[in-house]
């Protein structure tokens, strides 16, 4: 599925052609794994209401199988927690992909130190993507409370950002 995502032509016109069909792209495939998964979960769900009799009317009313048959609650209740199984993975994978090509982000990278604090900041960790679109920067452990992690894009063009470093170490440039 990512494939076909990455090699899609840009039909779209925007302010800002690239960053927002990069934008797009991502969330696209984010609805694309979510529309994946409710396909084979709403017919688990079809399934548990086929094997189950329905109830009798009672007065020309429908009554509700949920809180009166044990066995048809517990196979709900086991539905529900696969929902939110495949939900939780769902956001998990995308969470750890690279914003511009889709790839899993790669090279988990430990920095800071508790013991060196004031010298390298807090414990952090990076991932890279590995055609180098950018780095995905999250804490080690978060004390207050849970932060978001953050994306640093890198330029198209990574000579350009080792000259410059090279010039800055140097003095001159290149």
């Amino acid at each position: 599925m990512s494939a076909l995502l990455r090699n899609a032509p840009i039909v779209l016109e925007t302010k800002e052609a690239q960053g927002s069909l990069i934008t797009m792209k991502y969330w696209g495939y984010f609805i694309a794994k979510f529309a994946a998964a409710a396909v084979p979960l709403l017919g688990l769900r079809l399934l548990i209401d086929g094997i189950w009799p329905p109830l009798t009317n009672a007065y020309n009313y429908q009554l509700s199988r949920f809180a009166f048959d044990l066995p048809y609650t517990m196979a709900v209740l086991f539905w529900f927690l696969l929902c939110c199984g495949a939900v939780y993975l769902i956001v998990l994978d995308q969470r750890y992909r690279c914003r511009v090509c889709l790839r899993r982000l790669r090279m988990p990278v430990e920095t800071g130190s508790w013991s060196r604090m004031l010298q390298f900041g807090r414990p952090r960790i990076e991932y890279i993507c590995p055609y180098g679109h950018g780095t995905l920067r999250e804490d080690e452990i978060q004390i207050s409370g849970r932060q978001m992690p953050e994306w640093n894009p890198h330029s198209d063009d990574m000579w350009e950002e080792l000259c410059a470093a090279a010039s800055k170490d140097t003095g001159r440039e290149p």
